[in-house]
């Protein structure tokens, strides 16, 4: 089996024997459907193939699509004049970035459907030359753009250049709804719907997709598909990494499956991962390792964002499906980014519950976040875990709660905002990062312990007090008998308590019960 890692040529594919999940027949209902779309899905998630595919159906390339769905759908196989403009291989740095990479894309189909002298505009030149591709061809225009947003998302930071991206997009894109009648299906695709950002203000036909359970598959893999097609292949897999096939499956799913575009959608793979974990045969954190979510990290920190709130607040679909700023709420960039995905639905209120759609993501983003919320240099991060779960699962409290200790060094120059919340934050993340080596359950509401942990020979319960002492929270787990249900437990019990000072952004003090 030939993988497509990095493949995003339909051609190349079709034609180099690679593998391909068929998503012809939801190509055709799209093409049937409508005339201006919008896609929004994660980085890595099949955006460009999908444009591909498009580009060689709308120039009638019936070769290619033999023994595809589609090709017991389509009769004529027409050829129209296509328009491709990929935004995604450029640095967007500067003003000149964004217009030198759109005049080259003019001057390519220039050459193509000739110039007007009088064009003096990148809308004005785009105009004349949908209108002369269409007379010329005696075909209506195809415009496919792919990752719209890349130079807004690239500029977030910069509020002066993303103005002057956003009025020359608004400007360009707006040209299709003038030229509708010259065009016979316009698709974009990008990894966020930016709304204050308004480039589509003037495209107000614009069907957004992203959310309709009708395409929820048109990008990434399913189950199915990996059962019909791979099936043979997950095999291999099982049998390098010794385990059943089932339990390949398994372990698959919960790695890289979970997206869900909307509720009651079948789960979607990651395709990058999933592929990648395939050819290798070793299960990793492709995706994750592709790219790092800083700005939403740090918009996470600067907005004093309540980690915890990312798996329990509910959210409109309005809201997920566009983003107005980070510093309101990240919420909507999380989930269009891949980070977080729907995980149940509220008929009555109309609102979504959020999640991280696998473990690949939530080991990731979490891990991302360690030295976003403490004095860990990004390199220290993964080694400091593998001490502190190694410290645990030995029974040595004296060594991690040193360690625990350290993560507030230096918390003074650390720290922006609200220093409870930054204290519940790092905490939140530890409890997160080695949930995924051993059993932890973590608990805030009044008169419930705040961290237990169990490993095999020992149990931890933590309380944490902020601004109290480590008496008061070890009088509380005996007090409310957090140790009651482990009295017939074999293993050791820990109660430790734990206090955090707000005003000097350290641990004052621990104490461990006798």
């Amino acid at each position: 089996m030939r993988y497509p890692i990095g493949i995003q040529d339909f051609k190349t594919i079709r034609t180099n024997d690679y593998y391909y999940a068929d998503k012809t027949a939801l190509l055709y209902k799209l093409i049937k459907g409508g005339q201006f779309y919008f896609l929004s899905r994660p980085r890595r998630f099949g955006k460009s193939l999908l444009i591909s595919m498009m580009e060689c159906y709308f120039k009638g390339e019936h070769t290619l699509f033999k023994g595809l769905a589609i090709d017991l759908l389509e009769k004529e196989w027409l050829s129209y004049p296509v328009l491709h403009l990929d935004l995604n291989a450029e640095k967007y740095t500067t003003p000149e970035a964004l217009a030198s990479i759109l005049n080259r894309h003019m001057a390519k189909w220039e050459n193509a459907y000739g110039k007007d002298e009088n064009e003096d505009t990148l809308s004005a030149r785009f105009s004349g030359i949908i209108q002369r591709a269409a007379e010329q061809t005696g075909k209506k225009v195809v415009i496919l753009v792919d990752e719209y947003d890349k130079p807004l998302l690239q500029a977030f930071d910069n509020k002066e250049l993303q103005e002057d991206y956003r009025a020359t997009l608004k400007a360009f894109y707006g040209v299709e709804k003038s030229m509708g009648a010259y065009i016979q299906m316009a698709f974009f695709t990008g990894v966020t719907k930016l709304s204050k950002v308004s480039v589509f203000s003037d495209l107000n036909n614009l069907a957004d997709i992203s959310m309709d359970h009708r395409y929820a598959e048109i990008c990434g893999i399913t189950e199915q598909e990996i059962r019909g097609d791979l099936d043979e292949e997950v095999g291999k897999l099982a049998e390098r990494c010794k385990i059943t096939k089932d339990a390949c499956y398994e372990r698959l799913k919960h790695t890289y499956d979970g997206y869900h575009f909307d509720a009651d959608t079948v789960g979607v793979y990651n395709p990058f991962s999933l592929l990648r974990t395939l050819d290798s045969q070793v299960f990793k954190d492709y995706w994750f390792e592709t790219g790092t979510p800083t700005i939403l990290a740090e918009a996470l920190k600067k907005g004093n964002y309540h980690l915890e709130e990312l798996l329990q607040e509910e959210v409109t679909a309005d809201l997920l499906g566009s983003i107005d700023s980070l510093d309101v709420n990240p919420l909507p960039l999380l989930y269009q980014s891949g980070y977080l995905t729907i995980k149940s639905y509220d008929e009555r209120f109309h609102t979504y519950k959020l999640g991280f759609p696998n473990d690949e993501v939530e080991r990731g983003f979490t891990q991302f976040l360690l030295p976003f919320f403490t004095c860990l240099n990004p390199t220290q991060g993964p080694s400091f875990v593998t001490n502190f779960v190694k410290d645990v699962e030995k029974g040595q409290v004296e060594s991690f709660m040193r360690r625990l200790d350290t993560l507030f060094a230096d918390g003074d120059y650390q720290v922006m905002g609200d220093a409870e919340i930054y204290f519940q934050n790092v905490i939140w993340i530890i409890f997160k990062m080695i949930g995924f080596y051993t059993e932890v359950e973590r608990h805030t509401s009044d008169g419930r312990m705040d961290m237990l942990i169990k490993t095999s020979d020992y149990i931890y319960i933590i309380e944490f007090k902020i601004d109290k002492s480590a008496e008061e929270a070890l009088k509380q787990i005996d007090e409310k008998q957090y140790g009651k249900p482990f009295e017939q437990d074999k293993r050791q019990l820990y109660k430790i308590g734990a206090n955090f000072s707000t005003k000097t952004k350290r641990l004052d003090g621990w104490k461990m019960a006798e």
